[in-house]
């Protein structure tokens, strides 16, 4: 007998309703529904050739069993990474919630209200401890903040310093080497050039528009930069700061010192080291760059009765507004990890965060006196954590090396032949007393059981912290775990996730994120491994690694893979490069044009203009296919400095275009690449590849497609595959090999390591048949919808034989004429039936693009049909009399509990007709705590912290 299969778990339709579905198409099979809608000249000839699929019982022991080829050493590598202690209640509470990992990024705000809470008491924590008043939430990590950082003053050189072409920026040689990587990647296509320098020594006799410091720097020195960052202003140099969030609570902040930047990571704050991530970066700034930041700001605004309400302020998507004019091409963040470490904070309040760094600062100094004491010298004379220690004549690093090996240790071991040693928040008086037997042990010399004590620590007074912090009542409310456990809840009941109802949003493909997928990365062989570690201690990781970029490679037909991209955006970005690196190295370097269709992703000319392209639009024709006579025409103008089209396909408009293969071949018989936008590829996989469709690089959403959670907003993964010749240019990483040719796009070598057991699981439990069959009942799903739903919204776009691919877009505009009612009208009364709205006025304005998934029972997908109808019906209420035309369900929409709840009731309609629409609504009802937020008095009145 056969044992239950994973892919009948994933797929939310049965046999018996795929037939019903079917008939309501109108076509007799599954196999003739995805003829008509995928061209018969792209679908594949052969099965993806994937492993057996395993049972989710054969998985678990699977992955337990690459787990424990981890070897958990005890580390204190550093380097911007620490193990730290993830409180219970947030771990159990938060990271293994549904309710928090799957539910979207907040663009619909009444119904994100918990997260943007949370998001906003982040950036409330990153305010106050690096004393500067703006700060955004969040960004991907450290070296890639570093980077937002550069072209942010870059951005806003002063007018003299543009005409003078000053396009230089100062980096003190004392960066993490990683994030001078990362620097040196995201420079060169911006025409910035870097100094590598002594930020002690250096004069300014060279113009720099900015610089970048670390504090403590990457040697472990806590260093005073006030006179350097003084003297940086005078000469027209704005400053960033990377800064380690648990020393701020020791050290003179840097908004004391004057920086205008500080950025740096939250890792230390409760989120695992997952072999590099995902953990959420930070930036703060001065006022004067809020309309130059990067990234989602949280901001405080009011709703229709005036009450305060939480929202995303200011630029949020606005690459999609601004495209290649945008500050960043930055799509995804790091919310999940934000909101971790937001409560992180919560838990432990000021004197908690103190008391931890406190206690690892009084460690560190104890240890620095024993090695002393025994012939080690630390050459770091002020420090935090960090020791750097020489070792005596006669002792060879290879002979320490091997004996912590022994002891199952990590240090960070300095090419001039020191030794790092990192302490953090696990570290204990028995673990201290180990590394003084180990280096005692080396010298052949007997140590002192007792550590010696500290009168005062070393910080020199003008680098002590004496201004006070996180003062707000939230910080000081929470500290039982009952306390904060009902706190988490509070604001989980704010939010809607995939927990509640489906998510229907356009391109962006919430699909079932599996308990058997996720449950793993509570293992601490995944979330304890540093990704500085030797790789002979991460066979694991690598051999999962491996395995997955085998499967990629072989869903997409492109046989190299890079995992370091850790966001869409960021994966856009990184196959762009890996196509200038191409023709840098072939001698092309004037080919410098992408073309990009109209209905393109906001993202995508944004990153081809971080990338250093110029960014030429191609049209589309009025059934919202590529205009290929129009494509071909560009190209052709464009022939001799052609680089690339960037596409994606199925189209933003949820067709599977049939001219797809001539698009290709006129790009690459001009002389330019293919890329391809792997946001649709849940309309791909196992029925046709970007490599068979004619692409030379793909980015893949693996928190899309591949059923890593989207977590509110983040984490995301953005992995690319890429052609043979296109191999060679890939991003390397100094942690692999100090002497790689091109340089890293993130922080870590594998990006956000500790998620990637998510799509590995998914690929594996699926299989091949299984994959294959996730995409087809995802384009049955909505072809189902669009049936439903043409004859009173109306489909915008359809392919040649109206058809829809995975995707639809709702008609919507002609609405405002006839009763006055907007797209966002019918997004906000959604809320009403306790749905996400689709995604709202993209890639069309004025209407809704709808996404189903594969993962949604045939009752959902009726009953988001019904609550549609139920909406057009009310449309037609006012566009018939019967409903007023400004005091109505949907302008008035979403209504919130105290609303409906409250002694007065002015309507024309009832109370029940706003809070319960249709009768099931009444057996699972989300109650909204706030109606309609005025979006312009936040920005109007920007607050981005918590006030009290």
């Amino acid at each position: 007998m056969q044992s239950e299969q994973f892919v009948d778990r994933h797929n939310g339709i049965c046999p018996n309703d795929m037939s019903k579905m079917l008939k309501t198409i109108g076509v007799n099979s599954l196999d003739e529904l995805i003829g008509q809608t995928i061209p018969a000249d792209i679908r594949l000839t052969k099965k993806l050739q994937l492993p057996t699929p395993m049972s989710e019982h054969e998985y678990a022991d699977h992955i337990h069993e690459l787990s424990l080829k981890n070897q958990l050493f005890t580390n204190y590598i550093g380097m911007g990474y620490y193990d730290t202690v993830t409180p219970a209640v947030i771990w159990r509470n938060v990271f293994e919630n549904p309710v928090w990992y799957t539910s979207y990024t907040p663009y619909q705000a009444e119904i994100s209200q918990g997260r943007l809470e949370a998001l906003l008491n982040f950036q409330t924590v990153i305010t106050e401890l690096t004393a500067l008043p703006l700060a955004n939430a969040s960004l991907l990590d450290e070296a890639t903040a570093a980077a937002e950082a550069m072209t942010l003053f870059h951005n806003t050189r002063t007018r003299a310093q543009q005409q003078a072409g000053v396009n230089t920026l100062l980096v003190d040689k004392n960066v993490w080497p990683q994030t001078l990587s990362v620097l040196k990647t995201r420079s060169v296509p911006q025409g910035i050039e870097l100094l590598v320098a002594d930020f002690a020594t250096f004069d300014f006799s060279v113009p720099v528009f900015g610089a970048i410091l670390q504090y403590p720097d990457s040697n472990g020195e806590v260093r005073d930069y006030a006179q350097f960052v003084e003297k940086a202003h005078e000469n027209g140099c704005k400053v960033a700061v990377a800064a380690d969030l648990l020393a701020l609570t020791l050290l003179t902040p840097p908004g004391e010192w004057g920086a205008d930047v500080a950025f740096g990571t939250t890792q230390r704050f409760g989120i695992p080291m997952g072999y590099g991530g995902p953990s959420a970066a930070y930036m703060a700034t001065k006022d004067e760059f809020k309309r130059d930041i990067p990234g989602r700001i949280i901001g405080i605004s009011k709703d229709v009765h005036g009450k305060p309400a939480y929202r995303l302020a200011l630029q949020t998507r606005e690459q999609h507004i601004k495209r290649e004019r945008a500050t960043s091409n930055i799509c995804t963040a790091q919310a999940l990890l934000a909101t971790m470490a937001s409560f992180y904070a919560v838990y432990h309040g000021p004197d908690g965060l103190k008391n931890i760094a406190e206690r690892i600062h009084t460690y560190a100094m104890q240890l620095s006196a024993q090695l002393n004491k025994i012939g080690f010298n630390n050459v770091n004379g002020t420090y935090f954590d960090t020791l750097k220690m020489e070792l005596p004549k006669g002792v060879s690093i290879e002979s320490l090396k091997e004996k912590a090996q022994e002891r199952k240790i990590n240090f960070r071991y300095f090419v001039s032949g020191e030794i790092g040693i990192s302490l953090d928040e696990t570290t204990t008086e028995t673990k201290l007393k180990n590394i003084i037997a180990l280096f005692a042990e080396v010298v052949g010399k007997q140590t002192e059981q007792t550590l010696p004590t500290v009168e005062n620590d070393i910080i020199p007074k003008q680098l002590k912290r004496v201004s006070a912090y996180l003062q707000q009542t939230v910080f000081s409310s929470y500290r039982s775990e009952t306390d904060l456990m009902r706190y988490i809840k509070k604001l989980e009941r704010r939010d809607i996730s995939l927990a509640h109802s489906m998510i229907s949003l356009g391109s962006c493909t919430m699909k079932l994120n599996a308990a058997s997928e996720m449950l793993p990365l509570s293992s601490p062989h995944w979330g304890a491994m540093h990704p500085f570690a030797p790789a002979e201690q991460a066979e694991g990781y690598h051999l999962l690694i491996e395995g997955l970029k085998s499967y990629l490679a072989e869903i997409t037909g492109l046989p190299a893979v890079t995992l370091q991209p850790n966001s869409g955006a960021a994966g856009e970005y990184t196959g762009l490069i890996t196509i200038r690196n191409y023709f840098i190295d072939k001698g092309e370097t004037h080919r410098n044009v992408v073309l990009i269709p109209a209905s393109a992703h906001g993202t995508n000319p944004a990153s081809a203009a971080q990338a250093g392209f110029k960014v030429v639009v191609t049209a589309c024709d009025e059934n919202g296919n590529v205009d290929v006579a129009d494509l071909k025409a560009k190209a052709e103008q464009n022939k001799d400095v052609l680089a690339a089209l960037m596409i994606t396909y199925p189209s933003t408009h949820g067709v599977f275009e049939v001219a797809i293969h001539e698009i290709c071949e006129i790009i690459h018989s001009n002389g330019g690449q293919v890329y391809m936008d792997g946001a649709n590829m849940n309309a791909q996989v196992g029925l046709t590849s970007p490599a068979f469709v004619g692409a030379d690089v793909c980015h893949l959403n693996l928190h899309k497609t591949f059923a890593i959670p989207h977590g509110g907003g983040g984490p995301g993964v953005g992995p690319i595959c890429v052609a043979e010749h296109l191999a060679k240019y890939l991003p390397q990483h100094p942690a692999i090999d100090e002497n790689a040719q091109y340089t890293a796009v993130a922080a870590s070598p594998y990006g956000s390591a500790s998620v990637l057991p998510i799509s590995y699981g998914y690929i594996r439990m699926l299989g091949a048949e299984g994959l294959t069959k996730a995409t087809e009942i995802a384009i049955l799903n909505a072809n189902y919808l669009a049936e439903k739903l043409k004859d009173t919204y109306g489909i915008v776009y359809t392919g040649a034989t109206g058809r829809v691919g995975h995707e639809m877009i709702l008609e919507c505009r002609h609405f405002k004429g006839s009763a006055g009612i907007t797209e966002t009208d019918i997004a906000k009364r959604l809320m009403d039936f306790g749905f996400h709205a689709p995604t709202l006025s993209f890639p069309v304005h004025g209407t809704l693009m709808v996404e189903p998934t594969e993962s949604e029972s045939l009752a959902e997908l009726d009953r988001f049909v019904e609550a549609m109808l139920t909406i057009y019906n009310e449309i037609k209420e006012i566009e018939n009399g019967t409903a007023d035309k400004t005091d109505n369900v949907l302008l008035n929409a979403p209504h919130c509990e105290f609303e409906i709840a409250a002694d007065e009731w002015s309507h024309p309609y009832s109370r029940t007709k706003a809070a319960y629409p249709l009768e099931w609504v009444k057996d699972n009802k989300f109650w909204l705590q706030v109606g309609r937020i005025d979006n312009a008095f936040g920005d109007r009145n920007l607050t981005c912290s918590c006030q009290c």
